[in-house]
């Protein structure tokens, strides 16, 4: 939706908030919400009010430690969707040229088209596993060209770009003055060893976003963060005077506990992806009905349907099998649909049951 030619609006963050409730939604990317318990939170850990400044001190630092740089360029965010806008909001002008991948997240290109972004695309395509190309970016750079946006792991297939991959892509943005926004919000995932590793390097071109939403089940606390160069993570701060205050202390200090309880958080989350993915693979990995690509990584699956409109069959899981789903139309694929693999692995398992029942033609 636009207002004189603006956009004004997501018509995804619509759909999700008010249009995938049912008793088997597998519409979320996230991992399934944490309770207090498993953060392991007491009441000495909490304090309602802190002080004025621009992020919480001891969050800044826990979040510079983990990828081992300076607090300088970490600026605090609510969660990995305000990072992006505040990210964007001040890397762009309106008029400025963004690349873009196809298919990509809509609230990336929604927010683009609010800052009046002049939007292009770079294709990443299923013949080659959804697959950061660097080719592909590289041939449509322009010296109009402003910024490079991408997702890794990308939303909505799950592919994983390598780090070569990205320094590519970034070298390439470098040589027509453009910067790279990479939302790592779902590398977070990948982090098995305990090792957090990161596209942003405080000398290069590169700004990261992420937040602790999807890949820990703590979407309650909107800690998200962007790793910027030292002048550019500090204009972001006074930028964001103009968009709010001071956030919740309350979820900053709940963000320090979880910082340091990350390690089972994280296998709390392998232990439900597993699970599912392996589920999946069970249940629709070979249907006839799906033409898709496995990857062993992310909390989503986006198959494609062999016959039909996903918004159709979304309708038809809704209403017959109480089953939710994200059409592919929000991704610009409108016969694709994304399967989320993090939720409860018992709800997870009937609803993968009853989308198989959905292509089949069988009741639930």
């Amino acid at each position: 939706m636009s207002d004189s030619g603006r956009v004004v609006r997501s018509d995804y963050m619509n759909f999700a908030k008010l249009d995938t409730a049912a008793p088997f939604a597998l519409a979320s990317s996230g991992v399934a919400d944490c309770t207090l318990a498993d953060l392991g939170a007491s009441l000495d850990d909490l304090a309602l009010h802190g002080p004025n400044a621009y992020g919480y001190r001891p969050l800044v630092e826990g979040i510079a430690g983990r990828f081992g740089i300076d607090p300088a360029h970490v600026v605090t965010a609510g969660g990995a969707s305000f990072a992006n806008h505040l990210a964007l909001a001040a890397l762009v002008s309106p008029g400025d040229e963004v690349l873009i991948e196809d298919p990509t997240y809509e609230l990336l290109v929604s927010t683009l088209g609010y800052l009046q972004a002049d939007v292009r695309r770079f294709p990443r395509s299923p013949a080659e596993a959804w697959r950061l190309d660097p080719g592909a970016v590289s041939a449509r750079l322009t010296p109009r060209t402003r910024l490079v946006v991408l997702t890794n792991l990308h939303n909505p297939t799950g592919a994983l770009a390598s780090e070569a991959e990205v320094a590519a892509v970034a070298e390439a943005a470098a040589r027509v003055g453009a910067r790279v926004l990479v939302d790592e919000v779902y590398l977070e995932l990948m982090f098995r060893d305990g090792q957090a590793r990161t596209a942003f390097r405080p000398d290069g071109n590169t700004v990261v976003t992420s937040s602790l939403t999807k890949a820990y089940g703590l979407s309650g606390l909107r800690c998200g963060w962007i790793l910027a160069p030292a002048d550019l993570a500090e204009r972001m701060r006074r930028l964001n005077d103009l968009y709010a205050s001071l956030p919740p202390h309350i979820a900053e200090r709940l963000s320090v506990v979880a910082l340091d309880r990350l390690p089972a958080l994280r296998a709390r989350a392998n232990a439900l992806i597993d699970t599912n993915r392996a589920a999946y693979r069970e249940i629709l990995g070979d249907h006839a009905g799906l033409d898709q690509i496995h990857l062993d990584q992310g909390t989503t699956v986006f198959p494609r349907l062999v016959r039909g409109d996903a918004d159709a069959f979304f309708n038809l899981l809704m209403a017959r099998y109480d089953t939710s789903v994200v059409p592919g139309r929000f991704f610009g694929r409108p016969d694709h649909i994304r399967i989320g693999l993090a939720g409860d692995p018992t709800m997870t398992r009937t609803g993968l049951e009853r989308i198989r029942a959905a292509l089949d033609g069988r009741p639930a």
